[in-house]
C-alpha cells in the first residue's frame, strides 16, 4: 500500500470507489497544523474497499508517538461515517517512516501562508546535509537563526528573523 518515495498523487487510487473513499479521507485536517490536510502533509497513505460498506485507510504519523493521530483516526472515521461507510478502520503504518518529502506543494505554500516554514531540500538518506539559512515566512529574509530545535510540536524547529524581528516556526525535514 505504501512505498517511501511515493508522492500523493501515485497513491490515491484509479479505481472511482476507492478514490471516493480517498477524496473524503483527504479533507480531513492535521489537528496541529489545521491549515493542511493529512494528504497535503502526506501522511494519508492508501485506503482499501474491503466490504461494501467497510474501508480501511492507512496513515503513517510524522514521527512515532505523535499526539494527533488519535485524533487524525477519529476524524477520518467520523468523515467517512458520514459518507455512508459503517465500517471503517484506521491503520497506523510505521514503516516506512514519514519524511517531509511527501508533502504536497500545495501543502507547503499553505505552510508558508499560515506562517510557518516549510522544509527545504530533501530528506537524507546518508550524511545529513546543513541547510545555510530559513527563509522568513514573513518577510522571506534569510537573515534568521535557531532558537531552539524543537519548536510547538517535534516535527517544527522554533526560529527568529533578524531582519523583521519575527519569530516563526519551521517545519524540520525528516
Amino acid at each position: 500500500m505504501t512505498d517511501r518515495n511515493s508522492s500523493v498523487t501515485d497513491l490515491r487510487p484509479a479505481d472511482p470507489a476507492a478514490g471516493r473513499v480517498w477524496d473524503i479521507a483527504a479533507t480531513v485536517c492535521d489537528p496541529e497544523i489545521p491549515v493542511l490536510t493529512i494528504e497535503d502533509l502526506g501522511v494519508l497513505r492508501g485506503v482499501e474497499l474491503t466490504g461494501p460498506d467497510a474501508v480501511t485507510v492507512a496513515v503513517t504519523p510524522t514521527y512515532s508517538g505523535c499526539p494527533a493521530m488519535d485524533a487524525i483516526r477519529q476524524d477520518v472515521t467520523a468523515a467517512l461515517n458520514t459518507a455512508g461507510y459503517g465500517r471503517v478502520r484506521v491503520d497506523l503504518v510505521l514503516a516506512p517512516a514519514w519524511t517531509t518529502d511527501w508533502m504536497s506543494e500545495a501543502g507547503k505554500a499553505k505552510l508558508n501562508a499560515y506562517g510557518i516554514a516549510p522544509p527545504t531540500g530533501r530528506a537524507a538518506a546518508g550524511p545529513v546535509r546543513l541547510g545555510l539559512s530559513v527563509k522568513c515566512p514573513q518577510c522571506s529574509s534569510l537573515n534568521t537563526r535557531e532558537l531552539t530545535r524543537f519548536g510547538s510540536t517535534s516535527c517544527k524547529a522554533l526560529y527568529v528573523c533578524s531582519d523583521c524581528s519575527e519569530p516563526f516556526d519551521y517545519f524540520k525535514v525528516l
